[in-house]
C-alpha cells in the first residue's frame, strides 16, 4: 500500500503508535468493479485509467483513521474510501493515502494531491466555497472528553464558568470553532495540528479538556485504560462529507450511488472498525445532498 504522509504524520506517528489500532481488521475485500466503462473526461475515468485512487484521510483518530501498529491506515473513513475505490475498479493495494489534518484538507483537494478526503470532514458553507462535498455519509456531534477524576465540567456551559480551564481542539476544525463561543477568554483554547497531541495534553495536565466529534473522543477514551471519560450530551450535528473538486458534480454524484447502492457494506464497514467502539452505534447511511 502506497503512503504519502506529511510531516505532521512525521512529528505524531510515535503518539499514533502508542494508541492500539482501533477495532477493524483492515482487510476488508470489497468486489473490484471489472471492465468499467465510465465517461470520458471524467474524474472516474482519469482514476480508472491511471489504476490508482488517491487518498486523504486522518492518521490519528482511532475508529475513522488511525495508522497503528500495521502502519497502514485503518478505520471507517479508510473503510468508505475502499468502498468507493473498488467501484472505480481500483484494488485497496492501489489506494495512495495521504494524511490530512484539518487544516489542509481543502489545499489537498485543490491542489490535486488527492481525489478525494474521506476524514471526518463536516459539510460546512465556508467549506463548500472552495470544494464540492459528496454525502453525507455519517452524522455525528460535538461533545467534550475530560480526566475520569474531573467531576468540574459536565458541559460546554461549565467552561465559561471555570476560566483557568484549558479547552483542546485542532487547527482549523469546526469543533475549534464551535466551541470558542463556550469561552470565558479565548485564550482558553488551545489547539494542535492532529487530536493525537490533544489527548496527549490531556493526559499530561497541559489541557483540561478536550473536544471535537463524540465518535472521534469515545475512540480515545477507549483506549485511555480508564483515564478519559465523555461528560455532557452532543451539543451540534456534524454531517461528514466527502470532498472533492468543486463542481465536480458527475463525481459527487458516483460517489453518492455507490454508498447507496452497497448499503450492506457500508453496515459491514462501521462494524468492523468504529462500532467495535463501546457507546457507539451503527448508523444508516443519510440521504445525500443535491451534488453541486
Amino acid at each position: 500500500m502506497r503512503f504519502l504522509r506529511t510531516k505532521a504524520t512525521l512529528a505524531t506517528l510515535g503518539l499514533a503508535l502508542s494508541l492500539a489500532a482501533c477495532g477493524g481488521d483492515g482487510d476488508k475485500d470489497d468486489d473490484v468493479a471489472k471492465n468499467t466503462d465510465f465517461a470520458a473526461g471524467t474524474t472516474m475515468a482519469k482514476i480508472a485509467d491511471a489504476g490508482k485512487l488517491k487518498v486523504g484521510t486522518k492518521f490519528d483518530q482511532p475508529g475513522f483513521g488511525l495508522v497503528g501498529l500495521s502502519d497502514e491506515p485503518e478505520g471507517f473513513d479508510v473503510e468508505v474510501a475502499k468502498i468507493i475505490a473498488a467501484e472505480l475498479g481500483i484494488d485497496e493495494d492501489q489506494i495512495e493515502w495521504t494524511e490530512s489534518p484539518s487544516a489542509v484538507r481543502e489545499d489537498l483537494i485543490e491542489s490535486g494531491d488527492v481525489d478525494l478526503v474521506v476524514a471526518t470532514y463536516t459539510i460546512n458553507d465556508e467549506r463548500k466555497m472552495r470544494i464540492t462535498f459528496a454525502g453525507p455519509y455519517y452524522v455525528a456531534g460535538q461533545q467534550l472528553m475530560v480526566k475520569s477524576d474531573n467531576d468540574t465540567i459536565t458541559g460546554p456551559e461549565d467552561i465559561k464558568a471555570n476560566p483557568d480551564m484549558k479547552v483542546c481542539s485542532v487547527d482549523g476544525s469546526t469543533p475549534a470553532e464551535n466551541i470558542k463561543q463556550y469561552l470565558a477568554d479565548p485564550k482558553q483554547l488551545v489547539t494542535f495540528d492532529v487530536y493525537d497531541k490533544c489527548a496527549a495534553a490531556l493526559g499530561n495536565g497541559q489541557v483540561d479538556i478536550v473536544t471535537t466529534d463524540n465518535v472521534i473522543l469515545l475512540g480515545f477514551a477507549s483506549k485511555s485504560d480508564g483515564d478519559f471519560k465523555l461528560v455532557g450530551e452532543q451539543f451540534t450535528e456534524e454531517p461528514y462529507g466527502i470532498g472533492i473538486k468543486k463542481g465536480d458534480v458527475e463525481f459527487c454524484e458516483f460517489i453518492n450511488d455507490t454508498l447507496k447502492d452497497h448499503a450492506d457494506d457500508y453496515v459491514e464497514a462501521w462494524e468492523d472498525t468504529a462500532g467495535e467502539i463501546e457507546g457507539t452505534q451503527t448508523p444508516e447511511l443519510p440521504e445525500a445532498d443535491t451534488c453541486a
